[in-house]
């Protein structure tokens, strides 16, 4: 079982004494900047000149500068860059102010992992990886409460890389949830496998088949994707709450035996052997070295799929669809932005 740590195994203190610097403000970057500094951190955060996200963090009381000065000036640096730029701002950016004694943080192990950044030996290397997206990670610390969050320590030159890495989770408001100890690898390796096989990938692709099915037996698209997409929402969100037991307790019994007769027939042993084959190119570091080249060539291959999908037929008409359902909040991406639909 993975230990467990919560408000009281964490000293807020600590954090307290160092200066933040926050790299990035998207999703995570924004909650962390922001929770730190409601918990009395002294943050700056680090964005290229020409950012639009100078304007929202400076907006939000935050003080704002170049990712290599803020890396200069602070004690504590988290990398909340994504993926495929990370290792590049590293190297670029952070990299020339990481003196002996500095601690360099991540919220996904994915460039530790896989060896894209490899950060000296005089500073500590730690993770602390909220379980939410960050604009849950925000509303639910301005509530009160918090996230859960994974934390792990790959280098620990200070000998206090662990106490560190849980007050700065104590700062984000995750030790009021629990934050599960583990490693880099561990981390990256199952959140890799979760995306792909069943979170993002597999459920999308299962999505997609179940309307194609319906819809070239015949069936109206518009019911095909209140059946397959729409509902989705309302079985994940019991199972969210209380597992899969909650979940078939709150269904009709017709729907708890179709669950029961028919989820072995789509998910297969074929299935499970396809999900080990991900799991093994992700580590064996195969996954990654096609992402990496992906990115570095130019990303084509990567946009043109993005523009196949965007126009499944599932995508259009739940798109009309969703535009009479205003307590939805629905919204669009165009161009890669998000607008209200």
């Amino acid at each position: 079982m993975a230990k467990t740590y919560h408000d009281a195994d964490a000293d807020l203190s600590l954090i307290q004494a160092k200066k933040v610097a926050i790299i990035g403000y998207g999703s995570q970057g924004h909650a962390h900047s922001l929770n730190l500094k409601d918990s009395g951190v002294d943050v700056r955060v680090g964005l290229r000149a020409g950012s639009p996200n100078v304007a929202r963090a400076q907006k939000a009381g935050l003080r704002v500068d170049s990712v290599a000065e803020v890396s200069k000036w602070a004690d504590v640096i988290m990398n909340l860059t994504p993926d495929q730029t990370a290792a590049k701002v590293y190297h670029a950016d952070i990299e020339p102010h990481l003196k002996q004694g500095k601690t360099l943080m991540f919220a996904h192990g994915f460039n530790i992992r896989f060896r894209t950044i490899t950060p000296p030996a005089g500073v500590d290397v730690s993770l602390v990886a909220p379980k939410a997206p960050g604009h849950r990670v925000r509303e639910v610390f301005t509530e009160g409460g918090g996230v859960p969050a994974l934390v792990a320590v790959e280098q620990d030159a200070s000998g206090h890389a662990l106490a560190l890495a849980l007050s700065y989770a104590k700062g984000i408001g995750c030790t009021r949830a629990g934050v599960l100890e583990t490693t880099f690898t561990e981390e990256t390796e199952t959140d890799l496998f979760g995306e792909q096989a069943v979170l993002c990938g597999g459920t999308a692709a299962l999505v997609k088949a179940g309307f194609e099915v319906l819809t070239e037996a015949g069936y109206q698209p518009e019911l095909a994707y209140f059946e397959v997409l729409h509902e989705l929402k309302l079985i994940v969100d019991l199972m969210y709450r209380g597992g899969l037991a909650y979940m078939r307790h709150s269904i009709s019994d017709t729907a708890e035996w179709g669950d029961y007769v028919a989820g072995p027939r789509i998910v297969t042993p074929e299935v499970k052997k396809a999900m080990r084959k991900l799991l093994d190119e992700i580590q064996d570091g195969s996954f990654a070295k096609k992402f990496i080249a992906e990115n570095e060539a130019g990303r084509h291959e990567f946009s043109r799929i993005r523009k196949d999908e965007a126009a499944h037929p599932i995508e259009t008409i739940g798109a009309g669809l969703r535009t009479a359902m205003p307590f939805l909040d629905p919204v669009k991406v165009v161009d890669g932005a998000v607008v209200k639909a």
